[in-house]
């Protein structure tokens, strides 16, 4: 009888977010399918478990995938994780569960937390539609195609960067779709977790040359309806009041603010110094 394949969404910084019931599964199942084995094991010893890895990623899914799918055919189960976060989402595990789907071996999943939902809570941004758009590319014609591609996107847009990349995103951004708001989410449920909200043009300028470290997710604002004044005075006044806390002048906050809101920089500025 043919085993099962569990997807098993692991913590995304804090231990504790990992579930009972992801602690039973690791412990129940036959072998882990794991990213990078020596996080997984981390998170093992944290819960007192001992269980057979192998390592599955990017340069081996093809043929490693093959031979999980052989073995939980032979009546193995195997749970496959990655570093952080749901496995299978924007993550080399999509083929396993495409093989396993095409060999009719089941897939449970066991939901965990999720970088992309998390961020998109915190970004003060829309959140009844969003579009996950994963990692730009480092490639300079498949990015611009990709930036291309979303110009006219009305939903909330969620990306995932990397520290040393961010500061040519943001330009990037800023050239692709003027100014909008930007949420800038880093380090999710660690010590250091923070979100900062801003705007493109501000976010380009404070951190074009780097200074932003850790694990970052970035929530975009989808394009403006133009023919319906989309925020308050009081969002416009909440937005200026972030952009101060981040270091700008009232005056340049109630610019940035009239630039994303749409609305008057002096009716901003009026109300900032109220």
């Amino acid at each position: 009888m043919s085993g099962i394949l569990y997807v098993v969404g692991t913590p995304i910084g804090n231990l504790g977010d990992l579930s009972p019931r992801a602690v039973r599964t690791l412990g129940e199942v036959d072998f882990i399918a794991a990213e990078d084995t020596r996080v997984t094991l981390k998170i093992l010893n944290h819960c007192g478990i001992k269980k057979p890895m192998v390592s599955y990623y990017e340069h081996n899914r093809i043929e490693r995938g093959e031979m999980i799918c052989e073995r939980i055919e032979a009546g193995e189960s195997c749970a496959i994780v990655t570093d952080a976060g749901m496995p299978c989402i924007s993550d080399p595990g999509e083929l396993l569960v495409a093989q396993c789907a095409q060999r009719g071996i089941t897939v449970a999943a066991v939901p965990g937390p999720s970088a992309v939902v998390t961020a998109l809570a915190l970004s003060g941004l829309p959140t009844g539609r969003f579009t996950f758009e994963g990692f730009l590319s480092v490639n300079g014609k498949s990015r611009r195609e990709h930036l291309e591609s979303l110009k006219d996107e009305r939903r909330t847009m969620v990306f995932y960067e990397a520290p040393h990349k961010l500061p040519n995103t943001l330009k990037d951004l800023y050239a692709a779709f003027g100014d909008r708001r930007i949420s800038i989410v880093r380090e999710l449920t660690k010590l250091h977790e923070e979100v900062i909200r801003t705007t493109l043009s501000a976010a380009a300028e404070r951190y074009g040359e780097g200074g932003i470290k850790g694990e970052i997710v970035l929530v975009l604002e989808g394009k403006p309806d133009g023919a319906q004044e989309k925020f308050t005075p009081e969002q416009a006044v909440q937005l200026a009041r972030e952009l101060i806390g981040g270091g700008a002048s009232v005056s340049d906050a109630a610019k940035q603010a009239a630039k994303a809101t749409g609305l008057k920089k002096n009716e901003i500025y009026r109300l900032l110094v109220e």
